[in-house]
């Protein structure tokens, strides 16, 4: 078992800025995107997670540190790991690399809310699981 999840994705054209760089505020999609996939390989989806145990998973702070641009027509992989686990939160670290080249990373706070917006604590079948991949 690994304890990382892996996400590909392709730099279109509506990526990008006059210039043909990807613009900064994408990269924060990429990365949403790619924590959507790594949910989904645990065996949840955001949805079951708020119908099922009343959570949502939200953004509480993001860092990311951009190192190299990413053009139209890149490929991009995106390296998610488990960092830190609390009875509320967790924090992910995430990289992008292009050709196995690090052109952004990340650390994103994430929190468990209740249906108000509350924390409340993470659902322990999904803290049991995030547990598996803490790196």
């Amino acid at each position: 078992m690994t304890n990382s999840f892996k996400y590909e994705l392709k730099i279109y054209y509506e990526d990008t800025d006059a210039g043909g760089v990807v613009y900064y505020a994408n990269y924060l999609k990429f990365l949403e995107r790619a924590r959507s996939e790594a949910i989904y390989e645990m065996g949840f989806s955001n949805t079951e997670l708020r119908k099922e145990f009343g959570v949502l998973i939200i953004v509480k702070s993001c860092n990311i540190n951009y190192k190299k641009p990413a053009i139209f027509e890149n490929k991009l992989s995106i390296i998610s790991k488990i960092k830190e686990i609390t009875k509320t939160s967790f924090i992910m670290e995430q990289i992008i690399n292009k050709d196995k080249e690090l052109i952004a990373s990340a650390d994103i706070h994430l929190v468990s809310v209740n249906s108000d917006g509350k924390p409340t604590k993470i659902p322990e079948i999904l803290k049991n699981k995030l547990s598996e991949y803490v790196s």
